[in-house]
Formats: C-alpha cells, structure tokens, sequence
C-alpha cells in the first residue's frame, strides 16, 4: 500500500493558489501557465512546503484540463510534465508528489451540458500525462459532483498504476453544494478503488468536525483532512486563522477519527508553509 512507508500522521502541503498571488500571479491569470512562464516561482513555493515538512505535495495542475486549457496555446501534457518536473527538483526525492486534478469547471448532465463520457475523457488525459511524467500519486480534490468524482477516480485507476486520494468539498450542512452526502461520497470513492478519502476546501477545521466524523465511520480507508484556514477579509484578502489555532483546530478535528487510522492533513486556501510547519509541531507534542 502506498501510505505504508509513513507514520501515524502524514503531512500533505498548503495552498498554491494564494502563495502565487502572493507572488506576482494577478487576478484572473491561470496559475498552471505559471509552470511555462514562471517555473522557479512555482518551484520556490513547493521548496518552502518541503522545508516546512510536507510528505507529500501536490503538483500545481488544479485546473489543468484540455477544457480549461482551451486557447492558452497549452496542452494538458505540455502543463502536467512542467509541473511534475518542476515538483521534483522542489521535492529533491525527499517526498511524494501528488498529480493535483480538480474539477472539470463546468456542470455534467443532467444538471450541466457535459457528458460523463467527455468528463472521462478529459481526465484519462490529465492521468496519463501525470503517470507520464512520474507523479506517485494522484490527489482529486474539491469535488461537489458525485458523477464527476466517479469519472475522475476511474480515469486515473483505469488508465495508470497511481494510487487515488479522493476529497470533495462540504458545507456546514454536512452536504456539497450538489447534495453529495459523506457516506454516499465514501462509499463510491472506495467502490472505485481509491487509496485514502476525505475533506478540502470551504470551512475552517472546527466547521469540519461533523463531517469528518461522519466520513470515518463510513469507511476504513486514510482519510484526509485539508480545511481552509477560515474565511478570507473582504478588504485585506486575510484568512482567519493564523497558523497556530488552525493547527490546534486540526489536533481537535483529528480527535473523531479511531487512533488506528491514518489520518492526511494539510491545508487548502489561505494556508502556507507556515501552516504546515505548525501542523507538524502539535502533531508531534
């Protein structure tokens, strides 16, 4: 099994998206086409989630469909082998790297236009050119749609020899914004053959803990937990948790998961090295 070579706690990396904009990236550019024109910037932050103690640390492709891509001038494989290039000199064979997929961008059937067909599709190409490059593993994140997390999941495990981290993204009412229930969510994620499940995204870890309860009671697989680091300012953009109470809300998070699991954490938007090097301290106490 993939997670057999790490401990108790495994130490997923933070956000790219706000560590970018932090860095030059301006509103409305895409942050993969920074992998072609900006590589050391990318590669720059991956290097700081490393020395901050991340074990894994996922590739800087959220978005990296041929969909997306659509008048950039790049492909999905030109994107993702930058990417995984520019994650493993970062990584210097001292992590894992994870090929990040996210959602398509637009709605499948019956409630959107695109066909789960065409979603398949599209993500076999993202899988293959990550497996291609020499990703480990595959990290599928921010999911809402339980049709499209079954097109992703089969895609990649169908199509190359990654193992799967499957999240979706919940509300506080314990649901997606689609309607996707925990359970429902598990089993089908572990139906298909992913290697761990979990959370990302939306709420600070305190808003998480239902949820995630629900989720390790539903499956026996790792879970992961990567929570936004509370809600952004509307004038200064800062998220509101520093990285001391989001490491504490994440020790309490952990606490409804069985010790004998394995538990992922990490963060998602607003979090940084910071974060993660925290995580790793309260872990250890």
């Amino acid at each position: 099994m993939f997670f057999d070579s790490f401990g108790d706690y495994i130490f997923f990396d933070g956000a790219m998206g706000t560590m970018l904009q932090k860095r030059g990236l301006k509103p409305g550019d895409r942050p993969d086409i920074m992998n072609m024109d900006a590589p050391e910037v990318v590669e720059s932050v991956h290097r700081m989630y490393v020395d901050a103690g991340s074990d894994i640390i996922c590739t800087n492709t959220f978005g990296a469909n041929a969909k997306a891509l659509r008048g950039t001038g790049y492909a999905p494989g030109d994107i993702i082998s930058a990417a995984v290039a520019i994650a493993k000199r970062a990584g210097r064979g001292a992590v894992k790297i994870a090929l990040d997929i996210g959602p398509i961008g637009v709605l499948l059937e019956p409630m959107g236009d695109l066909e789960v067909d065409s979603a398949y599709e599209l993500f076999k190409e993202q899988a293959v050119a990550g497996d291609r490059a020499g990703a480990d593993i595959a990290a599928i994140e921010t999911m809402s749609d339980i049709s499209e997390l079954k097109a992703a999941i089969s895609a990649v495990v169908e199509n190359t020899n990654l193992p799967v981290m499957a999240t979706m993204t919940f509300d506080k009412t314990g649901r997606t914004y689609i309607g996707v229930a925990p359970e429902e969510f598990a089993q089908a994620a572990q139906k298909l053959g992913a290697a761990a499940v979990g959370l990302n995204c939306s709420l600070a870890p305190i808003e998480m803990i239902e949820t995630a309860g629900r989720l390790a009671k539903a499956t026996d697989l790792p879970l992961i937990i990567k929570p936004n680091a509370g809600l952004p300012d509307g004038e200064t953009g800062l998220y509101s948790l520093g990285p001391e109470e989001f490491a504490e809300q994440m020790v309490r998070l952990a606490q409804v998961v069985p010790s004998s699991r394995r538990i992922i954490v990490g963060g998602c938007c607003g979090t940084s090295p910071e974060y993660i090097k925290e995580l790793r301290r309260m872990f250890s106490i």
